[in-house]
């Protein structure tokens, strides 16, 4: 994908978030079954980064279940940010705004506190990165902010699952691009919520998510489907640190 391309998509999806970050998180009050059954496997003593992570409702629910480990939250969203923030004054949770995107953002997750952690997730955000290249780059700073041994769970949305979701793919004309411009799985969808907005998504199939992990450092460790009616929306990896 050009760098061209690649800026717009992005361009695309932080005018989406920014616009729409209120409307969004009101959809999100509840944690996926998916994300649930994940937190099950956790003894709650782990230090946990979450990429992505929103109005802050994954840090709530460890809250919920007494998991004490501490939690470092990041987003690049003002509106998410402000909404995941409230509340958290006496608790171990900490949120930054930073953008997974620019080349220096997990230097911002080393301070002589905290070097490494013991688990990193990312829900429901890899399918926003544009290009194979910005998503190896993105994964390999991932392995680095792990201990040996550490795991990153991260899910991927399965649009193409539900016949409901895909009549929300738009032509990518409507943003000035072509499907030559764009990959192999690269889609445009819009969103109907407090107006109309336009996001760009990524859809994964195993096998690349299987090569994403071998050339980063990781190998996958298990996989499973889970969330929306039909159970098959969100496609679920738990990755081991080599």
């Amino acid at each position: 994908m050009k760098f061209e391309t690649c800026t717009r998509l992005l361009s695309l999806n932080k005018q989406f978030y920014q616009t729409f970050g209120r409307e969004f998180s009101s959809t999100r009050q509840h944690l996926q079954p998916g994300v649930q059954r994940i937190l099950d496997t956790l003894t709650g003593d782990e230090s946990l980064l979450d990429l992505g992570c929103g109005n802050g409702e994954l840090a709530r629910e460890r809250m919920r279940r007494g998991q004490r480990g501490h939690y470092t939250g990041l987003d690049f969203s003002p509106p998410l940010l402000e909404v995941a923030r409230h509340g958290w004054e006496d608790s171990p949770a900490t949120f930054i705004r930073a953008d997974l995107t620019a080349t220096d953002w997990d230097k911002r997750m080393l301070t002589p506190k905290r070097q490494v952690f013991d688990v990193v997730t990312a829900f429901a955000v890899l399918h926003h990165i544009p290009g194979e290249t910005l998503r190896l780059s993105i994964l390999e700073k991932v392995h680095n902010l792990l201990h040996p041994g550490g795991r990153f769970i991260h899910s991927e949305w399965q649009f193409l699952n539900s016949e409901k979701l895909k009549i929300r793919v738009q032509p990518w004309e409507e943003v000035g691009l072509s499907d030559k411009d764009v990959e192999k799985g690269d889609y445009l969808l819009d969103w109907r919520s407090g107006g109309r907005g336009l996001r760009y998504v990524h859809h994964f199939e195993e096998a690349e998510l299987e090569a994403l992990a071998v050339r980063s450092g990781f190998r996958v460790g298990s996989e499973f489907y889970s969330d929306g009616e039909n159970g098959q929306l969100g496609l679920y990896q738990i990755w081991e640190a080599i």
